[in-house]
């Protein structure tokens, strides 16, 4: 060894940085950061939400809120990043879980505002959409709507069948469809011969 100091990510490093960056209850401008990449982390989301640490649930709620907050995605994998370090982390299917919605009627029709597994808040929209993905073999539905910058939410079970009850049949591209309309959008889920 040449006597230098090797320094490989950590959880701890990672949540003090973190616990740094996000000041006054904001989301820490990730977007903006460029540091090195230092490597992966053992770090996993499972697809019900749950964060792994060196396979190891991760049981304090405000941590996993804190690490969430230093998500960022880039191509298709996904990075904790810091002003200094970018690590990457596995991902199984979507970082977050929806676990539940309201909706209200706004100016532009009804609005579906979803919260997260991790206390973020989005209502759906252009800018946030809904978008559901079908199982090739199986057919099965996977709804998901986008949180934030390229991040997103599985909606869980119990809510997707929550808002097929409040669904409608609408046009879109040519071919009638039924989906959900919220913040001004409507967003397909299948097509209406296959309801």
């Amino acid at each position: 060894m040449s006597g230098q100091n090797i320094v490989t990510p950590s959880a701890e490093g990672l949540a003090r940085a973190a616990r740094a960056a996000a000041k006054h209850d904001r989301l820490p401008p990730v977007h903006q950061w460029n540091p090195p990449f230092c490597g992966d982390l053992d770090m996993r989301i499972a697809r019900d939400g749950t964060w792994f640490y060196q396979g190891t649930p991760i049981g304090r709620p405000e941590l996993v809120r804190l690490f969430s907050t230093i998500l960022r995605r880039d191509g298709e994998d996904y990075f904790l990043i810091t002003p200094v370090e970018k690590v990457g982390i596995t991902v199984d299917d979507a970082p977050f879980v929806a676990v539940d919605f309201t909706r209200e009627e706004g100016p532009d029709g009804p609005v579906l505002t979803f919260q997260t597994n991790v206390g973020d808040r989005c209502a759906a929209g252009p800018a946030h959409p809904i978008r559901v993905a079908h199982d090739p073999e199986s057919g099965e539905p996977a709804p998901y709507v986008l949180v934030r910058d390229r991040l997103e939410a599985l909606i869980d079970r119990k809510s997707f069948y929550r808002l097929v009850e409040i669904g409608e049949h609408a046009e879109h591209e040519g071919r009638s469809w039924f989906g959900l309309r919220s913040g001004g959008g409507f967003f397909p889920i299948l097509p209406s011969e296959r309801v």
